[in-house]
């Protein structure tokens, strides 16, 4: 059990893995978050279980995959009664504190059915996912889904921005000839929000983190979850980032003619959304990628001071800082924009590790390419706190056995899913809502998706890493889509929702029945001499606990 015990996890919305220069990215330079890699272990092979903001974040904070949990897509509550960081944490004396994202969306009906009043303090830690808000803020505010003002409008008025949304036309607009305009109009990216620096979002959030850190007494350890909103769209930035960076700093979209040329056609609906037209042109990336690099540059410049606030009060030496997003960006990669689907900009995530724990000495600065997912950092968490897993309770494993050099794998395979019934060609497709359904299954050289309804596609990431050449319809490969198929049927039918009985309970109910005389099949008393089938401390584990009380031991 680590003697370090506050944990710092930020986590960025829509940020690539490949948008840091400690990943490689040549012309944006992030050098606090490239020394916080050089601290401790940067995840090469990181990748969320649904590439969109809800779904994943969910995944993260119950470390269960969106099956299990069941918030499927954006604006889909979590269910009352799954539990979340909170639920692990809290009983391990641990305050999980907020700000910034989360995407949660309560399960209202749920609480109504059970009575559950959502403004008593169980009501509050169901809506916020177990969080404890020092300040809640999901980032999205056009006109139309102002039912919550943001205490950041608040803060925007005090500093001269008035206005019913300041949001939406002072941080996410701009000034023109023709008057203000919005920020979701991809072809004004590159001039300058209506806010200064310092009244934009990420500086902010970073000085809102900054407060409970000044504040807090030190009396129980803490999980602060500093959740970014940027640079997730609109793609607007505050001088001087807005043009910081130029089109010469951009780096070519990784595509190919022949990814248009018999698309799988749930991948080429993808394709043909409005994000995927403007991406799909070479002035509208040049336009928009620099701004988002600049968004990109100023997170790393305000975790630059926050990590010097930390060290001035001592709390570098005793805090674990996670550093991820929860999915990436294809900026005009595969011909394609936003995120949704499964090639890598969208699905895998940036993920460093920094424990100042001398246990994790011997991977200090390190990069590793182990298969990651995003569930298995809750139980990283609950390790870091000195608590225990519960293997039936979560599908994640932790990460700790790699940070400390003790395993280079964890996982054998990655999975993600997605909930397309929401999209606007859904439609089109001919499916209804519960069919809507897409499953990426990767191992270290293969990655399957499989859409019910359409054919398979299928990566060769060894040979193909940029993942151009779709082999769902290749007959050579058939046998590389049964066996990936095969696996993702395996994972399909595990056990996820036994919650209420644990492994231990299972294996103490093994053979109760005959312990507790209940004797199903015996011929006569001679069968009883048969010492197979007599339950002995040799050959059985101890009685099972009373028979009507399954409950979770």
């Amino acid at each position: 059990m680590t003697t370090h015990r506050n944990l710092l996890f930020i986590m960025c919305d829509q940020l690539r893995w490949d948008y840091l220069s400690c990943a490689g990215h040549k012309t944006l330079h992030t050098p606090n978050i490239d020394a916080l890699a050089a601290r401790g272990v940067r995840f090469s092979n990181a990748y969320c279980n649904s590439p969109i903001c809800g779904p994943s974040r969910m995944s993260i904070y119950t470390g269960r995959y969106m099956s299990s949990h069941g918030a499927t897509a954006n604006f889909v509550p979590l269910r009352i009664g799954e539990r979340n960081i909170g639920d692990y944490l809290k009983p391990l004396g641990v305050r999980p504190v907020l700000v910034g994202k989360t995407h949660m969306i309560p399960d209202r009906d749920g609480m109504q059915r059970l009575g559950l009043d959502p403004q008593s303090p169980l009501g509050v830690h169901h809506c916020q996912a177990g969080f404890e808000p020092f300040e809640r803020d999901d980032g999205i505010f056009p006109d139309t889904m102002m039912k919550a003002q943001p205490r950041y409008n608040d803060y925007l008025r005090s500093r001269g921005h008035e206005g019913g949304n300041p949001w939406h036309w002072a941080a996410n607009a701009v000034d023109t000839p023709d008057g203000v305009r919005s920020g979701f109009f991809n072809d004004i990216a590159h001039l300058p929000a209506r806010v200064t620096d310092e009244d934009s979002e990420t500086p902010y959030m970073t000085r809102r983190a900054m407060e409970f850190l000044a504040r807090d007494d030190g009396e129980k350890p803490w999980l602060l979850h500093l959740s970014y909103i940027k640079p997730h769209w609109p793609y607007i930035a505050p001088p001087p980032y807005n043009d910081m960076f130029g089109p010469d700093d951009v780096q070519a979209p990784v595509r190919s003619e022949a990814e248009l040329v018999d698309a799988n056609p749930l991948m080429a609906h993808f394709i043909d959304r409005i994000a995927g037209q403007t991406f799909s042109r070479e002035d509208a990336v040049r336009r928009i990628v620099p701004t988002y690099m600049g968004l990109i540059k100023q997170i790393d410049d305000q975790l630059g001071l926050l990590f010097d606030f930390m060290d001035s009060r001592g709390l570098l030496e005793s805090t674990t800082i996670v550093f991820t997003s929860d999915h990436g960006d294809y900026l005009g990669d595969h011909w394609m924009g936003d995120k949704d689907y499964f090639h890598d900009p969208s699905v895998k995530i940036p993920l460093i590790v920094a424990d100042p724990d001398p246990m994790m000495d011997a991977t200090r600065g390190t990069v590793s390419n182990a298969l990651v997912q995003g569930i298995d950092l809750l139980p990283t968490f609950i390790e870091h706190f000195g608590g225990q897993v519960p293997r039936h309770l979560i599908d994640g494993v932790s990460l700790r056995p790699l940070l400390t050099g003790e395993a280079e794998s964890v996982n054998d395979i990655v999975v993600s899913e997605y909930d397309y019934h929401q999209q606007v060609f859904a439609a089109q497709t001919g499916r209804g809502p519960r069919d809507c359904r897409i499953y990426m299954v990767m191992s270290r050289d293969w990655k399957y998706i499989h859409a019910p309804g359409f054919a398979p596609v299928l990566f060769d990431r060894a040979n193909d890493p940029d993942e151009v050449t779709d082999l769902g319809l290749s007959g050579e490969h058939e046998p590389v889509r049964a066996r990936m198929h095969a696996r993702l049927a395996d994972w399909a039918l595990q056990y996820r929702q036994r919650e209420t009985y644990d492994d231990a309970t299972a294996a103490r109910f093994s053979g109760f029945e005959e312990k507790a005389g209940v004797l199903i099949g015996y011929w006569d008393e001679r069968d009883m001499l048969d010492p197979a089938n007599i339950p002995t401390p040799d050959n059985q584990p101890a009685l099972a606990p009373d028979a009507g009380d399954r409950g979770t031991a």
